[in-house]
């Protein structure tokens, strides 16, 4: 058996502030849009993927990978989503069994609404505290991290270059 490699005082301390930082940084993020809006953070994660989505619709299993969710976390957040009007779920053409969820025009509009508050509480507690050297920082080390860690990667495996925003 492989001997631990316990996290010395700095990686500790980068670990926690990670941890604690990020927590805290949803935690800001989900109060703001439902003080402001009454869209929780998953809601409103799936609608903007929705609405990024060709024809503004996914299947479902689709919206449950790209979100990181299981798929009855996806159907409870698009039942919800159905009730307020912002989304339908429409049959897969290709399989009986299948189901797409589909922004509705409402839903759009919520998002529109929504999402100027959102981005600038993105700003106040993220963006604007950082440089665009610190923003590269993070950007390149979160990118690795994603390499390694989405379905499907090799383990151990590095991210591939040029994999950061706008690569997929």
């Amino acid at each position: 058996m492989a001997e631990t490699r316990w996290l010395d005082a700095d990686e500790q301390e980068t670990w926690r502030a990670y941890l604690e930082g990020t927590r805290l940084l949803i935690q800001a993020l989900d109060r703001q849009l439902e003080n402001d809006s009454g869209v929780s953070f998953t809601d409103y994660e799936l609608l903007v993927h929705l609405s990024e989505a060709p024809g503004r619709r996914m299947r479902m299993r689709d919206l449950a990978d790209a979100t990181f969710s299981s798929r009855s976390g996806v159907t409870r957040a698009v039942t919800r989503l159905e009730a307020a009007g912002w989304v339908r779920r429409v049959e897969c053409d290709d399989d009986r069994r299948g189901m797409h969820a589909e922004l509705t025009a409402t839903g759009a509009r919520k998002l529109a609404e929504t999402a100027p508050g959102h981005v600038a509480a993105v700003r106040r507690h993220m963006i604007d505290l950082l440089t665009a050297d610190e923003r590269g920082r993070i950007r390149d080390a979160y990118s690795r991290m994603r390499g390694r860690l989405r379905p499907g990667a090799a383990a151990g495996a590095a991210a591939p270059a040029g994999d950061g925003p706008g690569a997929e």
